[in-house]
């Protein structure tokens, strides 16, 4: 399994939030601040909860592919990155 592509989409979201101007889906959600991102990573966990119960194998990858994208915007909004967020964890699971 090659994990590399998470590395690549948070670049994306990194390269789209340094873009003036730019109307992508990731440059008008980080416009629009910390508020609204973190409302849609709630919409998104409700909805692969949702999925999970329905038992709906499709569903439920789609709902946690939304969910880690708007969760790595979430994360670029406030300066994080997929580093620290293995970092810490790494340091839980040694903890």
């Amino acid at each position: 399994m090659d994990l590399s592509f998470l590395q690549e989409l948070e670049a994306i979201i990194d390269s789209r939030a340094r873009e003036a101007g730019s109307d992508s889906y990731t440059a008008t959600l980080l416009s629009a601040g910390p508020q609204r991102i973190a409302q849609k990573v709630g919409e998104e966990g409700v909805e692969l909860a949702i999925a999970a119960v329905a038992g709906e194998r499709d569903e439920i990858i789609n709902e946690a592919a939304d969910l880690v994208y708007h969760l790595l915007v979430l994360l670029r909004s406030h300066e994080l990155t997929l580093d620290d967020l293995v970092t810490t964890l790494q340091a839980r699971h040694t903890g």
